[in-house]
């Protein structure tokens, strides 16, 4: 066990010593949650908006309060008055405006005789996100208008009552996990698969040859070495995260214990995996053309940015096997849902296994030998 510690000791006053290198694992996911975080998943805001009215009635009037309403409120869009739809509609080809509301002639008066009034709207649907809060806000005044203005005694449709379990989660919030993962998964390459390969490449570890270390004391050294450092750029970042996020989870003793359990286990999983990786890697270049590529392939397919259910069959094959997965799902159970031990055991279980037999792969691989 001496021989073992010194060897994580080696290792961690090496990662110490290089403040960038520590710095570097846990900026660029934090970096990327506060990017990302505000850059997507909002609500559209002040979207422009053409009018031109061909009816300028009483019900038409209605719709341009309805229109005023929303821009005062909820804001998703606000609206100019045009007289001519050609020249609206091309501003919104020209990117002046999202979408343009046509009120044709007659409108009022096909209202009140009850003759399917229709509303014109043109969308700019080359951006599907800010077309499809467009035409979700409009349909829902559409919905409004359509409302009778004396409700019946009886209710005759069938009406869908929404209780939603938590309060609305920001997108930041969501990305929190993922970014904890990627803050790990980053440490654990630079900090551990790099330096490892260098370290053969400088002939470091020629000098554990001459020592009476065993394969399975280096093997473990190495290793708990690389899991202390994802652990710590695991909790700093759940720390930092958490509070740019505003999530108050990681101030409950139950919650954060689970927490730091999920993380060692991930840093355990995220280590064998790099490990069993690197085992017979000589050149130093090697890890360096596979983190752009591992990074595209364990982060996305994980949920991290979007839900699995949206992926086709294949990825969601990747996905079942990828580790990030099972921490990021167990990180969202804890810090977004509070669901306690039961929502994350098989996330556990995954992970330790995971990191258990990469572990068992690797230890034969290794060269105890020039």
């Amino acid at each position: 066990m001496n021989r073992m510690f010194a060897i994580v000791e080696r290792e961690l006053r090496k990662f110490f010593r290089s403040p960038a290198l520590m710095l570097t694992a846990m900026v660029l996911p934090l970096v990327q949650l506060i990017i990302l975080g505000n850059a997507f998943g909002g609500k559209i805001r002040n979207a422009r908006i053409g009018v031109v009215d061909y009816d300028h009635g009483v019900q038409a009037v209605k719709v341009h309060e309805a229109f005023d309403a929303v821009a005062a409120n909820i804001r998703t869009f606000t609206t100019t008055e045009y007289e001519d739809k050609n020249q609206a509609v091309e501003d919104v080809r020209t990117g002046k405006l999202s979408g343009v509301v046509v009120i044709p002639a007659q409108y009022s008066r096909r209202v009140l005789a009850g003759d399917s009034p229709k509303l014109g709207l043109v969308v700019d649907n080359s951006d599907q996100f800010v077309s499809s809060s467009i035409e979700a806000e409009m349909q829902s005044l559409v919905d409004a208008l359509n409302a009778p203005v004396i409700q019946p005694k009886v209710v005759q449709q069938i009406a869908l009552q929404i209780v939603e379990l938590y309060p609305y989660v920001e997108y930041m919030k969501f990305l929190l996990s993922g970014s904890v993962a990627l803050a790990m998964y980053v440490s654990v390459m630079i900090g551990g698969g790099m330096l490892y390969i260098d370290d053969k490449a400088r002939g470091v570890h020629e000098g554990y040859l001459v020592t009476p270390i065993t394969r399975l004391e280096l093997i473990m050294g190495l290793n708990v070495a690389g899991a202390i450092k994802a652990v710590m750029s695991g909790v700093v970042l759940t720390v930092l995260g958490s509070l740019l996020a505003g999530l108050g989870t990681i101030f409950h003793p139950l919650p954060a214990l689970e927490l730091l359990i999920l993380i060692v286990l991930t840093s355990v999983a995220f280590n064998g995996m790099m490990f069993l990786l690197m085992v017979r890697v000589e050149d130093p270049l090697v890890p360096r053309a596979l983190f752009g590529v591992l990074n595209t392939l364990l982060f996305f397919p994980s949920g991290a940015i979007y839900p699995i259910s949206a992926f086709p069959k294949w990825l969601q094959a990747i996905s079942v096997v990828d580790p990030f997965t099972y921490a990021v799902h167990g990180l969202q159970s804890i810090l977004l849902k509070e669901g306690g031990f039961a929502s994350i055991r098989m996330d556990m279980l995954f992970l330790a296994l995971y990191g258990a037999g990469t572990l068992l792969i690797a230890t034969p691989l290794f060269k105890r030998n020039l």
